[in-house]
């Protein structure tokens, strides 16, 4: 389980400044919280002590030692990706349910979609997508392929998405299209990739709206975002899950096929129009002409089979 389980909730985004600068620095800090007294904690993070009692208090604890408890647990079962997936091998030798310990993980990823986000939410995202000008996907590394689904998925419903991607250096000049009118769906869970939190700060400064699909409430895309959509990423393998950020990209584009109405099923007949003309889908093959396939492969075998093998001894002119 993820330390950053404990910001995941949104209720963590209310936080005063004061209490969010302690949860941060926590965040950033997680073995030194697990190893440090509150008021040692409180030094190197420049705050008071009973700052962080209130933060305990905030997140549900009674106390700071209920918090830091925690945190001695997360450090116990997670490590850098290379001691993950050790501990991973280690615990499958032992233990052959391993599979099921994924499986349960994964679980409480995909329900975190819901647990995490309300309807509300979803909708309002969906009712800002389809006034906006453009709306660009951003994600980089693990979630470059979540941006692309949902671009993708997106894509078959509104005319309007933009996929942001660094193809012959073009990235800066994609952003530097963004404006006012336009909506950035950016995607990062911990650690987050720097030019992803580097572009949506360019894109806040140009006044786009910021929806960020993240995995605390705390992180530097949440911070900056008009809406948050929050998901889990636990695992017990060594990389983080994207199952939790997958099913909240699968929520948002059925709440864009809600609210989009009558103007959204048009654009995706005309999409499924243009898909079928193209034939770019595999569909059944007639008898005759799967028999003929058939009959030319086993030709192609035959011609092969049936050359004259060369003598090695015998000269070619």
């Amino acid at each position: 389980m993820s330390r950053h389980l404990l910001f995941t909730s949104p209720d963590a985004s209310e936080l005063s400044p004061e209490l969010f600068r302690a949860a941060r620095w926590l965040e950033q800090h997680p073995g030194e919280a697990a190893m440090h007294s509150m008021r040692e904690c409180a030094r190197r993070a420049g705050l008071a002590p009973a700052t962080f009692t209130r933060l305990a208090h905030a997140l549900g604890y009674e106390g700071f030692e209920g918090l830091k408890q925690r945190f001695q647990q997360d450090l116990s079962s997670e490590g850098a990706y290379t001691a993950r997936a050790r501990a991973l091998q280690d615990t499958a030798r032992k233990d052959a349910d391993w599979l099921e310990a994924l499986n349960e993980a994964q679980h409480a990823n995909v329900g975190s979609a819901c647990s995490l986000n309300t309807r509300a939410q979803f909708d309002a995202v969906a009712s800002s997508m389809l006034k906006a000008g453009s709306v660009y996907f951003l994600g980089m590394r693990a979630s470059f392929g979540l941006a692309f689904h949902l671009h993708y998925s997106y894509g078959l419903v509104a005319p309007n998405g933009v996929l942001v991607q660094d193809v012959g250096g073009t990235q800066a000049d994609q952003l530097a299209r963004m404006g006012p009118r336009d909506l950035l769906v950016v995607m990062s869970l911990a650690p987050y990739t720097r030019q992803t939190v580097l572009a949506a700060e360019q894109a806040v400064a140009q006044g786009v709206t910021i929806v960020a699909v993240t995995d605390s409430a705390l992180s530097p895309l949440a911070r900056m975002a008009s809406h948050q959509l929050l998901f889990h990423a636990q695992s017990t393998s060594y990389f983080q899950s994207m199952v939790g950020a997958l099913a909240v990209a699968e929520a948002l584009t059925a709440a864009v096929a809600v609210r989009g109405g009558p103007r959204v099923l048009a654009h995706l007949q005309g999409v499924q129009s243009r898909l079928d003309a193209h034939g770019a889908y595999w569909n059944r093959i007639d008898k005759k002409s799967a028999g003929t396939g058939r009959r030319q492969v086993i030709a192609q075998r035959k011609s092969v089979t049936d050359k004259p093998k060369l003598n090695p001894t015998t000269k070619t002119q």
